[in-house]
């Protein structure tokens, strides 16, 4: 782990658990379109939406990095199938994506982060669509790159490429943490990032890859490697 100057991170699921968090934000937004467009959920359940948000993918591949486009597009549908304008899917999303930016961080997280931002370059890159800056952990992070402003999805190398570029940082120098074999370890080693898989839940690594030369449980185990090894 000698002579790293940069540090990128994954979000979902390696700064904070996100399943619950999409849960609680669809939810909202089923709440507000009981209270406000209640003829959506004569038609629909929040299971026949995902369906709906999933033929979407399928249907427009080139947009399957977007999930953003892909919920708004669902909803404009929505909207149109009970007869309401399409003011209805932006409203609906705008309370979706203010629940979703409320996430409860790991313990480890913010320890981590402090110890390492004065530190290292630390820098994000997600699939998902959150924002850092609402969420509150931007000022940790001199930038966030999301799937979306890519317009490609880990673990395309070039998403970190693109990054990298931007930062003026060489991917040598460079380690990616996060908690998807293929997406950040795999995706990282394809862009010559070194990848260090962050292990929670003690999950057996998958035997379809080439086990990751570091494994972590913890930020705070990340913490503990870069000081043994400065």
């Amino acid at each position: 782990m000698r002579e790293v100057q940069a540090i990128i991170f994954d979000l979902d699921n390696t700064l904070w658990d996100v399943g619950p968090v999409i849960l609680r934000a669809e939810h909202a937004m089923e709440r507000f379109l009981a209270e406000r467009y209640p003829r959506v959920l004569e038609r629909h359940t929040l299971d026949s939406m995902r369906d709906v948000r999933a033929r979407m993918a399928l249907e427009h591949p080139a947009m399957r990095h977007d999930f953003t486009w892909l919920r708004t597009q669902a909803l404009l549908a929505h909207a149109s199938e009970a007869g309401y304008p399409d003011e209805m899917a932006h409203e609906a999303f705008e309370v979706f994506y203010r629940a979703r930016n409320e996430v409860v961080l790991y313990d480890d997280v913010l320890p981590a982060l402090t110890r390492l931002s004065g530190r290292y370059r630390l820098f994000a890159i997600s699939n998902g669509n959150a924002d850092l800056a609402a969420i509150g952990l931007a000022h940790f992070f001199e930038r966030s790159l999301a799937a979306r402003e890519a317009g490609m999805l880990k673990p395309d190398p070039r998403i970190f490429a693109m990054l990298l570029e931007s930062a003026r940082v060489p991917a040598e120098r460079t380690i990616h943490i996060g908690d998807d074999p293929e997406a950040d370890v795999e995706g990282a080693r394809r862009a010559g990032v070194r990848p260090v898989w962050l292990n929670r839940e003690g999950a057996a690594w998958p035997a379809s890859f080439a086990a990751p030369e570091q494994v972590i449980a913890s930020l705070l185990d990340l913490v503990r490697l870069l000081d043994a090894s400065a």
